[in-house]
């Protein structure tokens, strides 16, 4: 992976896959770079350079103690900058929340794709001290707790679901990156309901949702795809249950910048 470093000196990693225009995938909660993998080889295979990257307290990249939603868009911004100064951007979940913050802050964003972003617009939001809360059970070196409190609380999967998770190889990679969780919580909890400037970025904006998809994304998808001027709203098939199918997606994306 090649190191960029962000504005406030954190190192952040990204990987390059493919050849042609840049679409820069900005992850959603615990996860990484590699998880992106499937989806950049699609988008490779229809044209395009991706680059994924470690979002800050992930993976190979750095962090910064007690850092805010500012520091997560400049450290998306390092990244277009290092390939080429500008990008269409693929978000999905709280990395499309994340993708659409950058553009109203004027991160050089030539298109955006906003895959199931998990707004609220105010309902059933986690208290206020949600952060803090998982702070504090990181800083008590109780990582696999505020992981599976994250889960719980701010994304809501079912106690079952979370602790028959739990009990998998597969969990042993998230409590490493339980910092990144209170970083996620920031984020979605400040802009949670999007802010005018995110309503009235100028970029071309696609939101993608699946058909069998949580209720609550259907709705989040749906209302920001019809308060976003021209915006389009994409149902995509062969995404279920809050996973964007690589190949289905790279299409999508493939149709609007060809």
């Amino acid at each position: 992976m090649d190191i960029v470093t962000s504005a406030d000196g954190t190192p952040i990693a990204y990987q390059q896959t493919g050849e042609g225009p840049v679409v820069v995938i900005v992850n959603g909660a615990l996860s990484m770079a590699a998880d992106a993998a499937p989806l950049a080889s699609a988008l490779a295979d229809a044209g395009f350079r991706a680059v994924a990257w470690d979002r800050r307290a992930r993976g190979s990249s750095g962090d910064a103690p007690e850092s805010a939603p500012e520091r997560e868009v400049e450290d998306l911004a390092a990244v277009i900058d290092a390939v080429g100064g500008d990008a269409a951007v693929l978000g999905h979940s709280s990395g499309a929340i994340l993708a659409l913050f950058a553009a109203s802050l004027g991160v050089p964003i030539t298109a955006l794709f906003l895959s199931e972003p998990p707004f609220r617009f105010g309902q059933d939001e986690p208290g206020d001290d949600f952060a803090d809360r998982l702070q504090a059970l990181v800083d008590a070196g109780r990582n696999e707790d505020a992981v599976v409190t994250f889960q719980l609380e701010g994304i809501g999967l079912p106690k079952e679901m979370v602790e028959g998770f739990r009990a998998t190889p597969q969990f042993a990679s998230l409590p490493p990156i339980a910092q990144s969780v209170v970083y996620d919580t920031k984020l979605t909890h400040q802009v949670s309901t999007p802010t005018a400037e995110m309503l009235a970025v100028s970029q071309p904006v696609t939101v993608l949702r699946g058909e069998q998809t949580f209720p609550m994304l259907i709705g989040a998808a749906d209302r920001l795809a019809g308060e976003i001027d021209g915006a389009e709203l994409v149902v995509v098939p062969e995404s279920v249950m809050h996973r964007a199918d690589p190949v289905a997606t790279a299409r999508v994306i493939a149709e609007r910048l060809g």
